[in-house]
């Protein structure tokens, strides 16, 4: 027969990433008291790099989880119980278990010492240290209305007759103003200066509030509330001007969105290559007509038919064109060995903002892909990116990245690199602007591109170049396809 402690397997989170050390549960694909197969997929968990459904370790039926969606949970600790042998019978919950009564052990302690029962039901206790059977009460106050001192069995009361009040002070009125019927106090208003100073500006007679401070004093709230109600028949009377609704600057007018995930390690990591990598960028404005011809050339031929291609994908192209002819631009400083790495493989990222925030997945050995190859590559991240499935091996290793901006309508901008890189190149909008063509002017079709690099790997003459590859590239795809290649 299985013991009960064994068919019940606590299953913890696991470590889903190098480094990684928790994880926030997005939500849970089954529930208490279901049947699951081995490797079934359980629960959709969010790390800082992406979000994975993690499958069942054990067959069995689910008898708990113990942490709800939206939960942060540390790697190493349970997440959910999983009785693997279901046909054995019931197995105990954690309550029954912990409602079975213990046997006193030998060495109780006997009746009437201390700690044990007494006779009659008590409990033998040391003198003052006895269990308290009675609520507190604070003493009266000298010289104000209270109600007798208690008698008890052994003692009568001291007095009959409590003594007179002590007189309050002439300014302190005793009892609340009179509020006749038109709602106005007749009686001295207790407020504080500034608080007075405040229904001055606000416009709110002070008369027409009942206070709910010490002694029925007017405060700060009492006033902005009065401001914000709608006037009255009997305030709107007269010449008095009407209140002015308070702006209130507080928590409810705020939204307050946790850091957490995949928008908390982007954090961290542009604030670390921020403030690591001496950061240069420069601009290079190109006529794309040309592309744009080529790429509507390529929309038509029998094998891209039936895939989707943009201007990312020529600018991709181009990039990875450069490289070969700029090794240096694809590669890592590393500050432990006091080297610079050149990568002979270039593992392309392309960001992407998604709702958990902005990842960069990237095409593996993407030098190595045809152009067709290339363009499945490059929808692929897109579409798994969107759909929040991207994996943490998709985001690591990257060499070099493109950061799209054009399609949110911007020309371009100022790209941070992705640790562990030494270039990034922002990608701007594609619009139809006069430019100078064979000495006239015409209407083309012109882009800005941002090249972002780290000044300790490349130099300015380094990048010029290779910003001046791509853009000779763009502006003629076709004849550099030929001549590069």
């Amino acid at each position: 027969m299985v013991s009960p402690v064994s068919r019940i397997k606590e299953f913890t989170l696991p470590d889903l990433g190098e480094g990684l050390t928790e994880g926030e549960i997005l939500a849970w694909l089954v529930k208490v008291g279901d049947t699951i197969e081995l490797n079934q997929p359980i629960v959709e968990v969010e790390t800082a790099k992406a979000a994975v459904e993690i499958p069942a370790k054990w067959a069995g039926v689910v008898t708990q989880i113990h942490h709800e969606a939206g939960a942060t949970v540390e790697v190493g600790h349970p997440i959910i119980s999983i009785d693997t042998d279901p046909t054995a019978g019931p197995a105990p919950s954690a309550e029954s278990l912990a409602a079975v009564e213990v046997a006193p052990e030998e060495g109780a302690i006997e009746p009437g010492m201390i700690g044990g029962p007494a006779p009659g039901g008590r409990t033998a206790v040391l003198v003052g240290y006895g269990p308290r059977t009675t609520t507190a009460k604070r003493r009266a106050r000298t010289g104000t209305a209270s109600t007798s001192p208690t008698a008890t069995p052994d003692r009568p009361p001291l007095s009959e007759t409590p003594p007179p009040p002590v007189p309050r002070h002439p300014e302190v009125p005793v009892t609340p103003a009179a509020e006749p019927a038109n709602g106005h106090r007749t009686g001295p208003v207790l407020a504080k200066p500034p608080v007075r100073k405040l229904a001055r500006d606000m416009g709110v007679d002070l008369t027409t509030i009942t206070g709910s401070g010490p002694l029925g004093s007017v405060t700060r709230e009492d006033v902005q509330r009065a401001a914000a109600r709608p006037a009255t028949p009997a305030e709107t009377v007269g010449t008095r001007p009407a209140p002015v609704s308070a702006a209130v600057f507080d928590a409810s007018r705020e939204q307050r969105i946790p850091i957490k995930g995949v928008r908390k390690l982007t954090a961290e990591n542009m604030v670390a290559s921020a403030f690591t990598a001496p950061h240069v960028t420069e601009f290079l404005t190109v006529d794309v007509t040309r592309s744009m011809k080529s790429l509507e050339r390529l929309k038509s031929r029998p094998e891209f038919r039936d895939v989707r291609i943009s201007p990312l994908l020529l600018v991709a192209k181009a990039v990875l064109l450069a490289v070969k002819r700029h090794p240096m631009v694809n590669s890592t400083w590393s500050g432990a060995t006091n080297e610079i790495v050149v990568k002979e493989y270039v593992n392309l990222g392309i960001a992407a903002a998604t709702p958990r925030g902005l990842i960069v997945p990237n095409v593996k050995d993407a030098g190595r892909l045809t152009l067709r190859e290339l363009a499945e590559a490059l929808n692929g991240l897109v579409i798994l990116a969107k759909s929040g499935k991207t994996p943490p091996s998709d985001m690591a290793g990257g060499t070099f990245s493109i950061s799209n901006v054009g399609v949110f309508g911007v020309d371009t901008g100022t790209p941070i690199l992705p640790p562990g890189e030494s270039a990034i190149l922002a990608f701007g909008a594609i619009r139809p602007t006069p430019w100078v063509h064979k000495n006239k002017i015409k209407i083309r079709q012109v882009t800005t591109l941002g090249l972002s690099f780290d000044h300790r790997v490349i130099d300015g003459e380094l990048g010029s170049k290779f910003l001046r590859d791509v853009g000779r590239f763009l502006e003629d795809p076709e004849e550099a396809l030929l001549s590069w290649t």
